[in-house]
Parts: C-alpha cells; sequence; structure tokens
C-alpha cells in the first residue's frame, strides 16, 4: 500500500464543533444495577504491548491448538502504563475515516439471549448487518462472517483479551475476500472493502475489563507488528502492537447492552486505509468496585464493501 498525501488529524486536536455527530450519548445512572459506581472520567491502566521473540524470528500465534510442547506464541509482553480517556461525552469526534472507530448508542435489539449461534445469526446479525448500511459511508453490501462471545467467568470458552492488537492485517484482510467470496473476489477487490467489527456489551453497563481503542491518526505503521495467526487448516495473520508514547488511548464508560462500537482493523481506501486500523483490548481499571459482576460481550466480525 502506498502512502497517501492524506492525514487525518488525531481527535485531541480538533474542536467538538469540527466533527460530523454519528450520534449523541448523554449521561446515563452512575450506578449499575448492584448500586455499585461506575468508573468514569480518565484513568491510567496497565496495557500490555508486544514484546518481541528473544530468538529475532517471525512472531506468531496458535488458535484453537498448538504442537505438543510448543507454547502457544512466541513472543512477549512489555507492560506500560497509559492515560485512557473516557470518550462519554465527546463522541461525536471520533469518526472511522479519521481515527478507525466510532460509536452509536440506545439501539434496542430483538436478541437478548446470545446462547444460541443459530438464532444469533438468525435475529442479530441483519440487525447488525442494517446498522453498518447506515452507519458507514458509502457502504453498499456487508457480509458478517463470524462473531465470538466474551465472558470472564472461570468456565468460558473466550474471555476478554489482555494484549493490545489488530485482527487484520492488509494481507490478511484481503484474505477474507478471497476465502468467503472466492466466485466475486476478483472483482469486488477492485473497489474499497473494509473489516469492521461491531461490539457490544451484553450483561451492562460495563464494570470490569472495558475495552480501550487507540486513536489510529496517533499510531505509527512502525508500531505495528504482523504475527502469524496459525489455525488447524489455515494461516491467517494479526498486528501486535508496539507502544509509543504518542498513541492517544481512550474507552467508552460504562458502556451499555444499547451501545455498539465500531472498530476498523482494516481499510482498502489509500486516502484513510494508513489509518484504516485500530489497535484495541480489555484492560483493568482500577477503580472497579469490589463484588462487580464480569464483562460479557459479542464482537460481530464484518466485511463491507463500498
Amino acid at each position: 500500500m502506498t502512502t497517501a498525501a492524506y492525514r487525518p488529524t488525531p481527535a485531541h486536536e480538533l474542536s467538538s464543533t469540527s466533527q460530523p455527530t454519528l450520534t449523541s450519548s448523554s449521561k446515563s445512572e452512575d450506578v449499575n444495577h448492584q448500586g455499585l459506581p461506575i468508573p468514569r472520567g480518565p484513568v491510567t491502566a496497565s496495557l500490555s504491548f508486544y514484546d518481541p521473540p528473544a530468538d529475532g524470528s517471525k512472531p506468531h500465534n496458535f488458535v484453537e491448538q498448538q504442537p505438543e510442547g510448543i507454547p502457544q506464541r512466541n513472543f512477549g509482553e512489555a507492560w506500560h502504563d497509559v492515560t485512557i480517556n473516557d470518550l462519554r461525552g465527546q463522541e461525536s469526534k471520533f469518526t472511522m475515516d479519521n481515527n478507525a472507530f466510532s460509536v452509536v448508542a440506545n439501539l434496542p435489539s430483538e436478541e437478548h439471549a446470545f446462547d444460541d449461534d443459530a438464532h444469533i445469526k438468525n435475529v442479530y446479525y441483519p440487525e447488525v448487518e442494517q446498522l453498518l448500511l447506515d452507519n458507514v459511508p458509502g457502504s453498499t453490501r456487508v457480509l458478517l462472517f463470524d462473531h465470538t462471545i466474551r465472558r470472564s467467568s472461570p468456565n468460558a470458552s473466550r474471555a476478554p483479551v489482555t494484549r493490545v492488537h489488530i485482527d487484520q492485517t492488509p494481507s490478511s484482510a484481503e484474505q477474507r475476500v478471497r476465502f468467503h467470496l472466492p466466485d466475486e473476489a476478483d472483482t469486488l477487490l477492485q473497489g474499497r472493502y473494509r473489516i469492521i467489527n461491531v461490539w457490544r456489551p451484553l450483561n451492562g453497563p460495563v464494570m470490569a475489563h472495558p475495552l480501550a481503542v487507540a486513536d489510529s491518526a496517533t499510531v505509527r505503521d512502525e508500531d505495528l507488528i504482523p504475527v502469524e495467526h496459525r489455525y488447524p487448516d489455515r494461516t491467517g495473520e494479526t498486528a501486535a502492537v508496539q507502544y509509543n508514547a504518542g498513541q492517544s488511548w481512550y474507552y467508552w464508560s460504562g458502556m451499555k447492552n444499547e451501545d455498539r462500537l465500531f472498530l476498523k482493523c482494516f481499510d482498502s481506501d489509500e486516502t484513510v486505509g494508513q489509518w484504516g486500523r485500530v489497535p484495541h483490548t480489555a484492560f483493568v481499571d482500577p477503580r472497579t468496585p469490589e463484588g462487580a459482576v464480569g464483562r460479557e460481550s459479542i464482537e460481530v466480525r464484518a466485511l463491507v464493501f463500498g
């Protein structure tokens, strides 16, 4: 991908009146259903960044299973204390083209249990597809290709990921198009295509393990490290993220079940594509009150064309 002349301005350098409004959010109750206070405002928390393999080898991560006696991944963690600012009250400053994330509030859903994959696909997927078509400028077609439910309980199959990462790289994004739409891929890859995750809590307001995102306009290409994502039947690619003091981090305090967070993992449009990727991670908020319920969430991943 060639470097484009366009450079989005980091959100912290913009006035609130200079940004288009995607949605408006009002302050919710400052206690949850347990009567516990919801942490608000900026917080300093420790985030896990990339630490390269000691032997200098290409970083990799095994998914689902790995060879006996081999660690799941060959790279380490570098923990850094980071100031994470609160999106609440300044949501309209952020857009997917400028920052690679955006939010929508107050959306009801006909799906409530989230305990049956077939029902999720039949009921929730159409809602997400329409949400993307309505809120992603230029979008004409959406293909939802998978989802992940994360729960903080000890027996959960997938827990919140406490490592800074990006789900796709340019090469793996192209692979996704070819994998899911092989007969149309050559044509679709000539136009604009994006990979966007739609994230929401299932038991909000979120108290434990909130999701942090970095303003993509403050993330350098040098901060991103391709990592082989090794499945039993194929190899994909994700991106690990090195710490850089210039990165600006945010979370959306007390996210409710009616809130949606868009995370753009890739954008083929070269005028915004270099910044079309958003590092993100769950984090431990040191202000989380004792006894708060663990976070449950769902992320749906989409190919967005147009």
